[in-house]
């Protein structure tokens, strides 16, 4: 897998800075975690990376690079806070979306390559149900296995398991952090404790226009205990930062 490189990215809303000449070098087969309050411009790095559109007044740039050499834009795999299924088709319909939407013709190994990542993620028995029919956890799950559907080398996730609920989000981060375990991943959260279990390196953005703090290494291998006494220090200083950021 090869790194992806953030250079001078930069983006305006109405020519007002939220931020400027920001670099980051996401490392290959690692986690790059994301904290910062709402509204620093996390979710918004995220789609400068994947070449997403911004609305009217905004203005944004950056050389966004692989150390491969090959274009990043279409090698990109995007994991929202939502689920996002289509109500109207199966889950494994909903796991084969991207090649359905990309008019791609469903072999006979695609089909098997999406049951088989269903059965990875626990759901093999549920590849005929809708998406009315799962949990929340559940639906998550066939998310996640879309994700890996579409076999990229670069994966972005915008707060991920935020919506279900804590013992749900734990088993979800697990399950993430062993069937991505070769990927390039950038993950944003607002929990520090996630960041801490899931990430090789931990970035906080912060101020305005935001910048990157130095970063955060946490020790051992994902997913990390939570009675790892050197994690839950940092996690005890992560939020003091993130309480002093928010008075």
């Amino acid at each position: 897998m090869p790194n992806l490189h953030i250079k001078n990215a930069s983006l305006s809303y109405s020519n007002k800075p939220i931020f400027t000449n920001l670099c980051l070098t996401l490392p290959a087969n690692q986690w790059t975690c994301l904290l910062g309050a709402s509204g620093v411009g996390k979710s918004s790095l995220l789609r400068l990376i994947a070449g997403l559109a911004f609305g009217h007044g905004a203005q944004a740039n950056g050389d966004i690079t692989s150390s491969d050499s090959l274009p990043v834009h279409h090698r990109v795999a995007w994991m929202a806070q939502q689920d996002l299924l289509l109500p109207w088709l199966s889950v494994i319909d909903n796991v084969t979306l991207g090649c359905r939407l990309r008019k791609e013709p469903l072999s006979k190994d695609k089909i098997e390559q999406a049951h088989h990542l269903l059965r990875s993620v626990g759901l093999q028995q549920q590849a005929s149900s809708y998406p009315r029919e799962l949990s929340g956890g559940q639906r998550q799950r066939v998310a996640l296995a879309r994700t890996l559907m579409e076999d990229r080398p670069f994966v972005l996730m915008d707060e991920p398991f935020a919506a279900v609920d804590a013992l749900t989000r734990l088993k979800l981060q697990d399950l993430a952090s062993e069937l991505l375990a070769d990927r390039t991943i950038l993950m944003i959260t607002h929990d520090p404790l996630e960041a801490l279990r899931l990430g090789h390196s931990v970035y906080h953005l912060q101020g305005s226009p935001a910048t990157l703090t130095e970063p955060l290494y946490p020790q051992g291998s994902a997913p990390r205990s939570l009675d790892n006494e050197q994690l839950m220090a940092l996690h005890g200083h992560i939020l003091e930062k993130l309480r002093q950021e928010d008075v």
